[in-house]
């Protein structure tokens, strides 16, 4: 490695030597309604609590511990106890329904898991009698109400509450005997196509990710204060806290995700990392906010993020010197008008925002380039221990690629352009499932991402996912992700999922944004009774098809949406349409919405 990476297992321990009372976690107490912090000396002695009181437990080395929780510090201190003593760590989403946790907490044999709040313990315990090896629960929240027949579980600070040094010599034997090819975690990926599958990291691939990503973020530093809002669950947020924890930066944790927003105004992060979704929010909001301005704001607004996009993107994003004339201008508009649509958002401290888990419409990118925010644009599975490719602020940046491959990764194009993957951050394989490891990875040592796509000029373009090709009846191939990319950008348009497979063509179901569709009907004089009517509305569906039109007028004739429905309520996780991720399982919305889907393709 180029690079000096502190192993997992004492890396709060030695960066508490290193920080002292120095800040190292915050987060909301919502009972006194501020942020809190935790210094680097009080989280060292957490994670020592944490490791003191499962060895009381009698955890064993490579025993298998779950987290079913939303993110909160605990999550964190359960992690790197359980490392202290080489156990590993499965998180679950919080959202997790029963059948899943019953179905992880058996094939990963637990038998002490950590829930959050009240969701997450009664989920969890309705699933104890149907997992034999389940022993304890041990609960974070002290506002949890336990079952008048639990008899078992207990409440984090009672656990703690066991931890004693009588231990403390075994767990330096354990910490000095670990291997680099020793579990960390088992990552059970969403299922959008079948089965969840237990994906395995070792300590090898969380040092080759820190390595690699070390080199690829220069900027990273003790300086940086970290948004955590995505689930900790997810590899992406996972990877990146650990890695932010490895350079010493302040990390402010996010409990609530409805609270982003305002925990940025009050954090105001320099880095965060994030999903497309979420920029698409940001986008959304910018755009109505020049909408409803007075024609003067509006032409200042129109003038600003033009200027931006220039400055920003057709030069400094290509490595090229802006003429004197425009740089002048940006800095004025960077000075003013951005600078206030920034601190709107908490985001004038913004160094630099890692972004992946979907495609990014290019209008948003290119926006949020515009007002001088470092989106980095990425492509990553759980299975590659996050990172595969992202952009490099030194380096030329196009639009619509996912950045460049990490330098100790090979990337390789193989056949149906499928993107191959080879190195030290890829798994091992799948826990338990030695049939879908050989599918995934070949004699070769090449991991088939199941992505296509493409590399130009040393950047990596995704198309589509190979399994998500549609083909028409009539033999031409549509890609769904890469066209929904290019319809949710606008106002109207929440969620969309293309329906084309073994179709005469292409249809759609769409979520609408309720908020803007109320908005129009009042202003057009519709009158309504419910959102389901006004989806049915002639007029608002003839609004919908003009704006699709001009969306997909770059779209070839066979790719063009042709019908669509206005869906009264969003795709929930629910009713099974959405993974724990938030991606759409088309499976279930087929199902779900059948009736839907044949009307459009009666005639």
């Amino acid at each position: 490695m180029r690079n000096k990476i502190t192993p997992l297992n004492i890396l709060v321990q030695e960066q508490a030597k290193k920080y002292g009372n120095r800040t190292a976690l915050k987060y909301r107490d919502y009972s006194q309604e501020k942020w809190l912090d935790v210094s680097w000396i009080q989280f060292a002695e957490k994670v020592n609590a944490v490791s003191r009181a499962l060895m009381a437990m009698g955890v064993r080395v490579q025993e298998n511990i779950a987290v079913f929780s939303q993110n909160m510090p605990e999550c964190f201190y359960c992690d790197f106890g359980a490392y202290g003593i080489r156990a590993v760590t499965i998180p679950f989403y919080a959202t997790s329904s029963e059948a899943q946790v019953q179905y992880m907490l058996n094939d990963a044999e637990v038998r002490f898991m950590f829930v959050g709040e009240q969701q997450q313990y009664d989920t969890a315990f309705r699933s104890h009698s149907l997992c034999p090896t389940l022993q304890k629960l041990i609960i974070f929240s002290r506002e949890v109400v336990k079952n008048p027949q639990d008899t078992t579980s207990i409440y984090f600070d009672e656990f703690l509450a066991t931890a004693t040094d009588a231990f403390d010599k075994e767990i330096e034997e354990r910490k000095q005997g670990v291997q680099d090819s020793e579990l960390v975690n088992i990552l059970y990926t969403s299922g959008t196509t079948g089965e969840s599958k237990g994906v395995t990291l070792r300590y090898s691939n969380y040092y080759a990710a820190f390595d690699a990503n070390i080199v690829g973020l220069p900027e990273l530093s003790e300086n940086d204060v970290v948004l955590n809002f995505l689930p900790f669950t997810h590899v992406f947020e996972r990877a990146w806290s650990y890695l932010c924890i490895h350079q010493g930066c302040t990390l402010a944790v996010n409990l609530r995700p409805v609270d982003v927003l305002k925990s940025m105004q009050e954090v105001h992060p320099s880095c965060m990392c994030a999903v497309p979704r979420f920029w698409e929010k940001v986008y959304a909001g910018v755009m109505d906010k020049i909408a409803s301005s007075s024609s003067v704001q509006k032409k200042l607004l129109s003038d600003a993020l033009e200027c931006g996009r220039k400055y920003n993107v057709e030069y400094r994003l290509k490595g090229l010197t802006p003429p004197l004339g425009l740089k002048l201008k940006y800095k004025f508009y960077e000075s003013t008008v951005i600078s206030l649509l920034k601190k709107t958002l908490g985001l004038e401290n913004a160094n630099f925002f890692p972004t992946a888990g979907a495609a990014v419409p290019p209008k948003v990118e290119e926006l949020i380039h515009a007002v001088g925010i470092n989106m980095m644009v990425g492509y990553g599975l759980t299975e590659s221990t996050a990172t595969v490719s992202n952009d490099l602020l030194k380096q030329p940046i196009s639009i619509g690629s996912i950045g460049r491959p990490i330098y100790n990764l090979e990337v390789k194009i193989g056949e149906n352009d499928e993107i191959l993957l080879r190195g030290e951050t890829i798994t091992k394989g799948y826990y338990k499932k030695d049939a879908a490891t050989k599918a995934a990875i070949d004699e070769d040592g090449w991991f088939h991402t199941g992505d296509a796509g493409y590399i130009k000029d040393g950047e990596l373009y995704l198309t589509d996912r190979i399994k998500d090709l549609f083909k028409t009846s009539n033999g031409k191939y549509i890609a769904p992700q890469m066209l929904e990319s290019k319809f949710v950008v606008d106002r109207y348009i929440d969620q969309i999922s293309i329906i084309a497979d073994q179709r005469k063509f292409a249809s759609a179901l769409i979520i609408p944004n309720y908020d803007a569709l109320k908005e129009y009907a009042e202003n057009k004089g519709i009158a309504y009774n419910s959102i389901a009517e006004l989806c049915k509305n002639k007029q608002v569906n003839e609004m919908f098809k003009e704006r699709i039109d001009t969306l997909q007028q770059e779209f070839a004739h066979y790719e063009q949406i042709k019908k669509f429905v206005l869906l009264p309520e969003p795709f929930s996780m629910a009713k099974g349409e959405l993974t724990n991720t938030l991606k759409v399982k088309r499976p279930v919305l087929y199902k779900n919405y059948q009736a839907e889907i044949d009307a459009m393709y009666a005639e």
